[in-house]
């Protein structure tokens, strides 16, 4: 072997293996056996549901905890946001952080528990796109319990409610087409063919505002990540939404996944919700 050659060799090599169709897909992993809520979990869903009030509502200081434990409130009547958790639960702490903002707005929120159902199914991606479609599934299911919980409440105004959802989350929020609400929220999930879905599905409401906030950097779905699985992928819900005269498409550099709670991203979604249920 001529000298040097075995460095020469080692740098093509490393060149090769910087190349980004030369990276690795990770092994996802899958925990749990149950893919569908039962009566009881769906009960538990909303027993379980994070809860955050404004002062108006909760008499004089906003409540939060859990919708089992919450106070009857006024018949002041307030938007609401129903809010579905990404694929951690509720045990994210940028969620109640988040909803206690939004309280502070004069904006209720409800954040169903999808793990109310016993041995849920968990995940760490990439798995198989069947896998992702049946929790698709299962947490679309959840909106109808929560739907019908508010319908009793006195400080709930049906005409100001708004679905939102980050990650997991904002796939049924994106695919939902119901007239039930005034506006969508979608953070963490571009709403584009990749290896989350078998396709996007996105529900486009003719006049209905919808948010979508992104990460330039998703880990998950920005056109950087090696396995997203869709080249021509731009990150976000702009191409779902081009026709939409009512959508509002975000892009924060540099952004973490988990991105609710950023000064920039709560000043959007402020100024979203003031236009769209006026708090």
């Amino acid at each position: 072997m001529a000298p040097g050659a075995g460095f020469v060799g080692w740098i093509a090599l490393a060149s090769v293996l910087a190349l980004p169709g030369a990276a690795q897909t990770p092994k996802g992993e899958i925990q749990g056996s149950a893919w569908q809520h039962t009566s009881e979990s769906l009960k538990g869903l909303v027993a379980e549901a994070g809860v955050a009030l404004p002062p108006q509502v909760a008499g004089g200081a906003v409540y939060f905890g859990k919708w089992k434990n919450m106070p009857a409130g006024s018949g002041v009547k307030v938007p609401v946001v129903v809010f579905l958790h990404g694929s951690s639960g509720l045990g994210l702490k940028a969620i109640g952080e988040w909803q206690r903002w939004l309280a502070g707005l004069g904006v209720a929120s409800v954040a169903p528990d999808s793990f109310a159902l016993p041995d849920r199914i968990t995940y760490t991606s990439p798995v198989g796109k069947d896998v992702y479609e049946k929790i698709h599934a299962l947490r679309a299911s959840e909106i109808a319990p929560v739907l019908a919980a508010l319908k009793d409440r006195a400080w709930v105004d049906p005409k100001r409610l708004v679905l939102a959802g980050a990650s997991e989350g904002g796939v049924p929020v994106a695919r939902y087409g119901g007239p039930e609400f005034a506006a969508r929220i979608i953070y963490s999930w571009s709403c584009e063919s990749n290896y989350f879905v078998e396709e996007p599905r996105t529900q486009v409401l003719a006049g209905q505002p919808v948010l979508n906030v992104m990460s330039s950097n998703d880990p998950f779905f920005a056109p950087s990540n090696p396995w997203l699985g869709n080249p021509a992928a731009r990150g976000n819900a702009a191409e779902a939404f081009k026709d939409s005269k009512t959508a509002t498409i975000v892009m924060v550099p540099g952004a973490p996944h988990t991105l609710l709670n950023l000064p920039q991203v709560r000043a959007v979604t402020r100024s979203f919700l003031e236009d769209a249920v006026k708090p």
